[in-house]
């Protein structure tokens, strides 16, 4: 392909920026622009402080406009940073933004380099090439796609609720879909909330309510996404709805279907409950559940599992009928603009650190455990209870089960410090037990938590520093008998203790959640090495993806605490308002194209395509790209054996042309 006007006609511009001293300390910048100065084409040369603000960009305007430049080259930061902001000056000055190449001498250079003479040749080459390569740059335009005013939010935890009462509120049709029977997630298994000590039903069944009243939301629960298609501003989405065997409209949640199940007494672990308590097969999640709806568990059902039993739970439904054994898995297609994935985390599991105990003596207990038992509604009524029904008169807490430990989880799981010490507190006001925190080091940065944790120290709370080695039910003198010991080397006294406890409180840390990656295939995201979903920029699009129209909010993209996910979602809820809002998206022109007389119909690029951008016409017999799916990754570009699939800002004579600039 061809440059649109001859070399004689090239008329470039260069700047290099000193970043302040990041860049100029390592770089010579005014010899920089010195030597370019001389390359063919370039009319104008400079090196300026600060390149990226409004003097700056106002230097590169004046410019194109006295001068006559028909290409710009910026050489400073990363274009991830900057490479829209001297666009918009080009285009601000009426050049066409694609004429404009960035050359990233800070990351790539003056940051990983020490010999100043070095650095300053290597800043010189990458800006020749720059310079090569932008004289076979063209006016490219970018695609405006329009953006449904649809949006789904996948997970119902606090985070997902308030993004979808966010946009709800804001006039959106918002469809929330969570795979448990209830919304609610993880928050709605708290007693209170640090470091206030708020009622955490109190605060979040409001919330719930709303989301089941609201005209704008469509709520599905017992619900999986399997499939989606599409782009920004026009994703397909597959929704899986399994069968509750009970009619969502028709169930009031009155329970008597539950009071007169064959099973007289509960007798299955229930989930909600960490375990601890037992559920009928057919059962409502907990008192607060929202929907209201009881639902049948069809591993633990007679009728479903064996088709022999007498239904009394039909019988004592029969005013309403909605019980409905009938019921079949079902799938449903929905369109929306934009996607908010707030799916949350998992616990630690205990058992994974053998030397704690978990699972091997009764009495040692996880922090969700407790939660449950500490509260009134729980499986114990409130009673902080050992295995035999008696109450603590010793309870010892140990931090980081699970975080903090290059054997498991190396990330702090951040609220760990603060929920122990809430329980510390919650155990001494129900039991008067002397109480032991086990830690590592106390973090508790968020507003009120510091004065928190001087309230845990006031009230009696004993705080060891020191990782603990193992729990043991050894007695090694007459007050260990009976009793679990823990065995810690307490850092700050500078010995190893023997403590003996009654009970024993496992703080564990959260993870990714176990299927996160099938998600993150499903919605092409990126994860970072812990698992966690990753943002597009860790400071500056904390809730944005690398897929457009795909935002993330809550502890799916990281641990944090109630306040912290609630923030993101309103701000991921506000980043899809903005985008629906706006009506139209500008997807960049990076993207592949296809030089259709060369085309061979191989069909090879096909199953490459990460996007799923690449179709073939049957009746032409040649691939043909949609536009609005391709990322410009290039793989198809490579990829081809004909040569026929080329790339915007990635012609052959670009990339040739610059290394030839960078090995002149």
């Amino acid at each position: 392909m061809k440059p649109e006007r001859s070399h004689n006609d090239i008329r470039i511009g260069f700047y290099v920026c000193h970043c302040g001293s990041n860049i100029a300390a390592t770089v010579d910048c005014e010899a920089v622009a010195q030597a370019i100065a001389r390359l063919p084409g370039v009319v104008v040369s400079r090196d300026y402080k600060y390149m990226c603000s409004d003097p700056g960009q106002e230097l590169i305007q004046q410019d194109i406009r006295e001068h006559g430049l028909n290409r710009v080259v910026v050489a400073s930061c990363s274009p991830l940073l900057h490479e829209h902001t001297f666009r918009n000056a080009c285009a601000a000055a009426g050049l066409n933004p694609f004429y404009f190449q960035m050359v990233n001498i800070r990351e790539h250079d003056a940051w990983v380099h020490t010999d100043r003479a070095a650095a300053t040749e290597k800043a010189l080459a990458l800006a020749r090439a720059a310079v090569q390569r932008v004289r076979f740059h063209r006016a490219l335009e970018p695609t405006r796609l329009n953006i449904r005013p649809e949006v789904l939010v996948i997970g119902g935890g606090i985070a997902g609720i308030h993004a979808a009462l966010t946009l709800a509120n804001g006039g959106k049709k918002v469809y929330l879909v969570e795979r448990e029977p209830s919304i609610g997630g993880h928050m709605a298994q708290l007693d209170k909330t640090f470091p206030t000590l708020d009622c955490a039903a109190c605060i979040l069944t409001p919330k719930m309510s709303a989301v089941r009243a609201h005209p704008n939301i469509t709520l599905w629960t017992y619900s999986e996404v399997v499939k989606v298609d599409g782009f920004v501003g026009n994703f397909t989405v597959t929704v899986k709805r399994k069968p509750r065997y009970v009619d969502e409209e028709l169930c009031v949640g009155c329970q008597e279907c539950v009071k007169a199940c064959v099973f007289k007494e509960p007798k299955f672990p229930d989930e909600f409950n960490a375990g601890l308590g037992r559920r009928k097969p057919i059962y409502l999640p907990f008192p607060q559940a929202v929907p209201q709806v009881v639902l049948i568990d069809p591993d633990r059902c007679l009728r479903l599992k064996t088709g022999k039993c007498k239904q009394t739970c039909v019988e004592a439904c029969a005013d309403r009928q909605a019980i409905d054994f009938t019921q079949q898995e079902e799938q449903v297609q929905i369109q929306v603009g934009s996607i908010i994935v707030a799916t949350g985390y998992k616990l630690f599991d205990a058992t994974r650190i053998p030397q704690y105990g978990y699972g091997r003596y009764p009495n040692v207990f996880t922090s969700l455990e407790l939660e449950r038992m500490v509260n009134s509604s729980g499986p114990t009524g409130g009673e902080v209870l050992l295995r035999n029904g008696q109450p603590p008169r010793s309870v010892a807490f140990i931090l980081c089960v699970g975080s903090r430990d290059l054997k498991t989880n190396r990330w702090c799981s951040r609220t760990c410090c603060m929920h122990s010490m809430k329980l510390a507190q919650l155990v001494r006001e129900h039991t008067g037990a002397d109480v032991t925190i086990f830690y590592l080091d106390i973090r508790a940065p968020g507003k009120g938590c510091e004065e928190f944790y001087d309230r845990s120290l006031q009230e009696g709370i004993q705080f060891v520093r020191g990782r603990v080695a193992e729990v043991t039910d050894w007695a090694l003198s007459p007050e260990e008998e009976g009793k679990l010991v823990i065995r810690v080397e307490d850092t700050l006294a500078g010995f190893v203790r023997r403590i003996p406890v009654d009970m024993i409180v496992l703080a564990v840390g959260m993870e990714p959640q176990a299927d996160a990656q099938e998600l993150r295939r499903l919605l092409n995201l990126s994860c970072s090495t812990e698992g966690w979903f990753l943002e597009r920029h860790p400071k500056l699009a904390p809730v944005a993806t690398f897929t457009d129209g795909i935002f993330i909010a809550g502890c799916c993209q990281g641990p944090k605490d109630i306040p912290d996910s609630i923030a993101q979602a309103g701000a991921a809820a506000g980043e899809a308002l903005a985008l629906i809002d706006k009506g139209y998206i500008e997807q960049e022109p990076n993207t592949a194209y296809i030089e259709e007389a060369d085309c061979s119909g191989c069909k090879s690029c096909i199953p490459l395509c990460p996007y799923n951008a690449i179709l073939f016409d049957e009746l032409k017999q040649k691939a043909t790209i949609q536009a609005a799916l391709c990322k410009g990754c290039g793989t198809c570009v490579a990829a081809c054996p004909s040569g026929s699939i080329r790339q915007n800002l990635f012609e052959d004579e670009e990339i040739f042309s610059e290394i030839e600039g960078v090995l002149a």
